[in-house]
């Protein structure tokens, strides 16, 4: 059987003294499956387009800053979240430009202090890879992590270091 998952990316976002990290609160739609969840931003690699290429229209459309600098931090596979496959690139930005909205589609945006990020509502696999994307002594990570009926499989995650 073949896998032919969505791709998106993930992007996080620091600030310029590397001590806070932007994320939106995912509050402004009702249906959203990601409702009171804080998360990274990004979305869905469109035809034709590379990750990277992808990761900064996100980040233009979602939060109206300018990418200068960023990582490749590693993937996530999430087969079987919320009755789909879905691969995500996952991103340090590490270098912007102008000032990101207030707001967006999705909720708000805000700055949160990256000692306290991890007590924050978010979902049950992100604890496993949120804190490596932040981790200098990990150079890159790849990971799974299933999903079953809206949760992880929390015995199943599994990571490559590189």
């Amino acid at each position: 059987m073949s896998f032919s998952p969505e791709l998106t990316t993930l992007g996080y976002i620091l600030s310029e003294d590397g001590l806070r990290v932007l994320l939106v609160h995912r509050t402004a739609r009702q249906q959203d499956e990601q409702l009171g969840k804080f998360n990274g931003l990004g979305g869905k690699v469109e035809p034709g387009e590379d990750i990277a290429a992808a990761m900064v229209r996100e980040i233009r459309e979602e939060a109206g800053i300018e990418v200068t600098s960023m990582r490749l931090r590693g993937t996530v596979s999430w087969p079987g979240f919320n009755g789909r496959d879905v691969f995500g690139f996952v991103f340090l930005i590490t270098g912007f430009e102008g000032a990101p909205f207030a707001r967006n589609v999705e909720g708000e945006l805000a700055w949160h202090d990256l000692n306290t990020v991890m007590e924050l509502p978010m979902w049950d696999g992100d604890r496993h890879f949120v804190p490596l994307v932040f981790d200098e002594s990990v150079p890159q990570f790849h990971g799974v992590i299933p999903y079953d009926g809206g949760h992880s499989v929390e015995t199943s995650w599994r990571v490559t270091v590189l």
